[in-house]
Parts: C-alpha cells; sequence; structure tokens
C-alpha cells in the first residue's frame, strides 16, 4: 500500500507541475492575473507531494519490504538502520527520486519567499522550473519508477555494494544533489529573467542566494566525497580524477564563476550577458554529469545506471533544456545590454580574469572527462590520467589564486593599483621565505608542488588584507566570510601540495613482531585477529606506531569480506586506519596473507606519511564556512533593507 500511494503522489505532483507550466505560460503571454495566482500554490504543492513520495521510499526502505524491486535489488533485512535508509538513494531510481524532491522543494521555497522580482519574471521563473520537473517526472514515472512491484518477493534483498555502506553515503549523495538543484534554479532564474527582459540587477540579487548556497553545498559534498574514498577506497589518494569525480568538480567551478559574476551584476550592473550564460553552463555541467553516470558509458562504484535506454532519455532532456535555453538566450542577446563599464585595472576586471580561468579550467577538465569516452565509442582505447590534468589544469590555477589575491585589494570600476601595491609586500615576502626554505632545505620538490607551496603563503597571507585598517567589529559578515573562503583555497592548496612533494610509501609483507619503518613513525605489527560484523566477516591487525619522542599508538585496518548474496560471490573490501597528527596522517592498510620462502605466514602491510594532506579536507570546510558567513550576511543585509524601507513607507503614508 505504502508503494502504491508513493506512486500515486508523483503522479499528482508532476499534474501540478504541469499546471504550473501551463498556467505560468498564459499568464506570460497574456498577462491574467487569475493565472498567476495558480502558479505559487501548485509549485509549493508539486513540492510538497514530491518530498512525501520520497518519505514513502525511505519508508520502504526502513522497513526491507522486499515485495518492492529498488528495495529487494538494494537492501538486505541485516544491513544497520542507517545503511537501509541510506540505501534509499544509493541507487539509480531512488536518488534520482531525491533529485526530484530537492528540485520541487526549491520551487516551492522560490514560490513562498522571493518577492524582489517583478510578478511576471517570478511567475516565468516558477514554470520554467516547473518545466524542468516535468522532464525528471517523465524520466521517473515512464523508465526508473522507483515503487515498482515484484510479481514474488524474495526471501531477503541483495544487498547494498559494500563500498556504499559507509556514512558518507548519508552525507555525500544528499549536499551534491542540493548543490546541483542550486545551479537549476539559477538556470529557472535566468530563463525567467530572458523571458521577460529582466536581466539585471533585481534579477541578480534574486539568484545570488541560490547560487551562493547551492555552491556551499557543493564544497561540503565534493570534500565529504573526497574524504570518504580516501579512507573507503584503501588506495591512499584524496582525488583520482575519476570520470565521475571529474563530473561534480566541473559545475563546482562554473558556480564559482556564476557566484562572482552574479556579483558584479548584482552590485555594479554589469557583465549581464555573461552572468545568464554561466546561469545556463552550471546547469548544463550538472546535466551531462547525470547523463554520464545514468547512461551506461562508465562503470564505476560512482555509477548508478548502465541501461543505454536511459541514458538516451537523459540525452533528449539535456537537449531540450540547454538546446532550449541556448536558443532564448539567442533571441534575446540583443536585448541583454552588459550593463556600465569598467576598467581592465578594477575589481570587476579581476573578476572577468576569474571567470575566464575558471571557464578555461572548466573546458580543459571536461575534454579530458569526455575525450576518452567519445574515444572508445569510436572503437579506441584512450586513458587520460593525472598527468595530463596536472599539466593543463594546475598552472592555470595558480595563476587563478594569484588573481583571487587581487581582487578584494582593488577598487570597483576603476583603480590605480596604489592599494594593490602597499598591500602586497607582506605576502610577497611570504611566498618568497617559503620558496627559498623549500629550495634550501626542502630536498626534491616538483616544480609543481614547490610553486603550490609557495603561492599558498602568498594567499594565506594576502587574504587577511581585506581587514587591515578595518574596525573589525563593524566589518560586514560577507567580508569576514570573503577572508575566510580566501584562506581556505591557500589551507587547501598547501595540503595538496606538501603531499605531494613529501609523501612517504613502505609496501611489506611482514609477519607478526616485525617492525617498519615509514617517515618518522616505527610501525609494529603485532598480528590478526578475526572479527564478525553485522553483515560482514573481517580480519582485524592491530600496529602500534611509535615516534621518536616515545608516543606510541595503536591502529587497526581491516579487510572485510561481504558475503555473496542471491548466489553473487563474496565481495572483499580494505578498511583503512589512519593516525591523524599536526603534521600529517600516518594511513594503514592490510592486504593478504603471503606465506614466504621460510614457510611463515605474513600479511601485506602498506604505510603511508602523507604531510599535511587533513589541510585539503580542512580548507575546504573553510571555503564553505566563509560562503555560508557570506550568505547569511547577505541575509542580514536584506533584512535591514527591508526594515528601513518598511520605516520609509511608514513615514511617507503616516
Amino acid at each position: 500500500m505504502i508503494a502504491e500511494l508513493g506512486l500515486a503522489l508523483l503522479w499528482m505532483a508532476a499534474a501540478l507541475a504541469c499546471l504550473s507550466l501551463v498556467a505560468g505560460i498564459a499568464f506570460v503571454r497574456g498577462g491574467k492575473a487569475e493565472l498567476a495566482a495558480l502558479v505559487r500554490p501548485a509549485s509549493v504543492a508539486q513540492g510538497v507531494l514530491t518530498a512525501a513520495s520520497f518519505a514513502l521510499l525511505i519508508a520502504l526502505f526502513a522497513r526491507s519490504d522486499m515485495s518492492v524491486e529498488l528495495v529487494a535489488r538494494n537492501s538486505h533485512s541485516l544491513k544497520p538502520m542507517l545503511f537501509k535508509i541510506a540505501g534509499a538513494w544509493g541507487n539509480h531510481e531512488g536518488s534520482m527520486l531525491l533529485w526530484l524532491t530537492i528540485l520541487g522543494l526549491s520551487g516551492a521555497l522560490v514560490a513562498l519567499f522571493e518577492r524582489r522580482l517583478r510578478e511576471d519574471t517570478l511567475i516565468a521563473t516558477l514554470a520554467a522550473q516547473a518545466a524542468l520537473s516535468l522532464g525528471f517526472f517523465a524520466f521517473l514515472l515512464f523508465s526508473s519508477n522507483p515503487f515498482n512491484r515484484l510479481p514474488i518477493a524474495p526471501p531477503d534483498g541483495q544487498g547494498l555494494n559494500p563500498l556504499l555502506q559507509d556514512p558518507g553515503l548519508a552525507f555525500h549523495p544528499p549536499t551534491l544533489y542540493v548543490g546541483y538543484v542550486g545551479l537549476s534554479v539559477a538556470f529557472s532564474f535566468a530563463v525567467g529573467a530572458l523571458v521577460t527582459r529582466e536581466v539585471g540587477p533585481a534579477f541578480a540579487r534574486a539568484m545570488r542566494p541560490w547560487v551562493l548556497g547551492s555552491w556551499i553545498f557543493l564544497t561540503l559534498g565534493i570534500t565529504a566525497g573526497s574524504y570518504w574514498a580516501y579512507y573507503e577506497l584503501g588506495w591512499g589518494g584524496w582525488w583520482f580524477w575519476d570520470p565521475v569525480e571529474n563530473v561534480s568538480l566541473v559545475p563546482w567551478l562554473a558556480g564559482a564563476a556564476l557566484l562572482h559574476s552574479v556579483a558584479v551584476t548584482a552590485t555594479r550592473n554589469a557583465l549581464r550577458a555573461w552572468t545568464v550564460m554561466l546561469a545556463v553552463i552550471g546547469f548544463s555541467m550538472s546535466m551531462v554529469g547525470t547523463f554520464i553516470v545514468r547512461s551506461g558509458l562508465l562503470t564505476s562504484v560512482h555509477s548508478f545506471a548502465v541501461d543505454p535506454e536511459r541514458g538516451t532519455f537523459l540525452l533528449v532532456l539535456m537537449a531540450i533544456y540547454i538546446g532550449g535555453a541556448l536558443t532564448l538566450f539567442a533571441l534575446r542577446a540583443g536585448t541583454v545590454a552588459e550593463g556600465k563599464t569598467f576598467a581592465l585595472l578594477s575589481r570587476e576586471g579581476a573578476l572577468v580574469i576569474n571567470n575566464l580561468l575558471l571557464t578555461t579550467i572548466l573546458a580543459l577538465v571536461l575534454l579530458g572527462t569526455l575525450y576518452p569516452i567519445v574515444a572508445e565509442a569510436m572503437g579506441e582505447k584512450i586513458s587520460v590520467g593525472p598527468p595530463y590534468y596536472n599539466k593543463v589544469a594546475g598552472p592555470l590555477a595558480l595563476i587563478l589564486c594569484l588573481v583571487m589575491v587581487a581582487g578584494p585589494l582593488l577598487r570597483w570600476r576603476r583603480d590605480d593599483g596604489r592599494t594593490l601595491w602597499s598591500r602586497l609586500p607582506l605576502a610577497l615576502f611570504a611566498g618568497a621565505a617559503v620558496l627559498f626554505g623549500l629550495v634550501l632545505f626542502g630536498g626534491q620538490v616538483g616544480i609543481l608542488p614547490l610553486l603550490g607551496m609557495t603561492v599558498a603563503a602568498v594567499v594565506a597571507v594576502a587574504s587577511l588584507a581585506p581587514l587591515w585598517k578595518r574596525n573589525l567589529r563593524r566589518t560586514p559578515l560577507p567580508v569576514w566570510g570573503m577572508v575566510l573562503a580566501h584562506f581556505g583555497v591557500a589551507v587547501a592548496l598547501a595540503g595538496m601540495a606538501a603531499e605531494s612533494a613529501f609523501i612517504k610509501e613502505r609496501l611489506v609483507a611482514a609477519a607478526p613482531g616485525e617492525t617498519v619503518r615509514v617517515a618518522d613513525f616505527s610501525v609494529t605489527f603485532q598480528g590478526v585477529e578475526p572479527v564478525a560484523g553485522p553483515n560482514y566477516t573481517a580480519v582485524k591487525a592491530t600496529l602500534i606506531a611509535a615516534t621518536p619522542d616515545g608516543d606510541r599508538f595503536v591502529l587497526h585496518p581491516a579487510a572485510r569480506t561481504f558475503p555473496g548474496l542471491m548466489g553473487g560471490p563474496p565481495t572483499e573490501t580494505n578498511e583503512a586506519a589512519l593516525l591523524t597528527r599536526p603534521g600529517g596522517q600516518l594511513y594503514a592498510v592490510i592486504g593478504q596473507p603471503v606465506t614466504g620462502a621460510d614457510g611463515a605466514q605474513r600479511y601485506q602491510l602498506r604505510l603511508w606519511w602523507k604531510p599535511l594532506v587533513w589541510w585539503i579536507w580542512l580548507g575546504g570546510a573553510l571555503i564553505a564556512t566563509g560562503a555560508a558567513m557570506a550568505l547569511l550576511g547577505r541575509a542580514q543585509l536584506l533584512a535591514i533593507w527591508r526594515a528601513r524601507r518598511a520605516r520609509k513607507l511608514e513615514e511617507r503614508f503616516a
């Protein structure tokens, strides 16, 4: 009964999306107020019904209702409750319903709280959002029904992919989806503004919190996903340049460019057309990522589907949405003035260079991601790995960081550069000190890590420059947010460069009682013991890591075996053990037993010392926190503006 109700709610929500679209188009074309009155409540009801449908899907997973095909394929009665619930979106159909739920709730929030746009622009925006929802409703209802019943319920389910049985599944996909859908809202705002020819500061101010919010969640999602893969997959890396990792990065890059561009449009009434184009590009990158992981083009732990028919459906949706938006932009481009002009040496000029670098990096990453897929479709196997990305994107990223240093120190419209040059010497001195220190005492350091640590020092010091000679108590929250986010970039960059430059690795076959040295640690292998988990068995090792100061730490890496369900083979996973110290992390993985020439049994033991690696995720958290402070500060400024406006109206009519 729950499955049937969930499906019925989806059909009702789809009908309301259709109503919002039709009524919105009719209002924009004819201007009848009674049609506009239908759009807001229909958008709110659509979001509520879609959320209720998704809640029912979660209930089916929590109850282990194996009569529902999706539950039987992706759950098991022995799984812990957290993984049962997370299993609701750890698959193709459930993740699409989560996507659609966030999309519907976003439209409901816009309908309830947006008051800055003209009525016709708001209605056109909600109609565009409804059009997006309709496409995904059709995708779910006609090709990916999450509530499909089985004729005969199996005694138990197949279980979730063991690599996904981690708390990261409860956090990583939802945060990424909120980020993706936030870009869809920006896309709808851009389409609405183009339809009604209201591309200006009001449209940008309405869009900005959605762009900022989506970018915050994308930052959190990518940061959490990176750490999840780092400790779960057991290979010791923090970024694999996997195609599916890349397609979460490119919307983040587009969102970063849009975030800076929309600020210029909202504040200085410039870059109007560029802001609209970036809104289209940002959502386009989200759609490209959705297509890649659900089309069957890739086989990966990240991928949700291997069904070409579903991929064709998504390809058609991409063509309709992206092609339609680009066509609308081409038709309206002549009516979108660029707004006020500015000099190259200005804050706007720095932001334009920032945008060009971000979009260039985006294009290079996208090229490296899609080219092997296209080549394979043409019968040729090509692999594009870290060397390509490091060589083409790494130098541009460092230049981008230096431009980021200059932007906040320049004035709007035009600047003579005096303030910039007066505040740079300390940052340049910090960079020079790090550079000479590494050259003299750092040993063999690659050129890219060397430049990365140097630029990180420059950015770290320069990021604090906007606070100089300010009353810190009266400094607006958005300024604090900008400073913290830019400082977070420096922290993350330093972590990436230091880990790449100074990583130490040991791979040995160790017997109980043997000691292995890695960096300054002496690691003694004490032995292994069997462990029985709720739905797996494991071999857990005990390692004693000692430092020269006499400190001793216990680590327990494990190798887990999940039984094959429904006649399938067993699955083995590595559970890394991490020891976090101020200077980095000791990373340990236990492998398979081997028998030596002397007949003694040994275990493969892999150890890494990764200097400052945890700074990467600390930097990501600082970036997201800074962006959240900026978002909160904008909300405070909006509340103050509304209060002042209300007082003026009261005084006017008193």
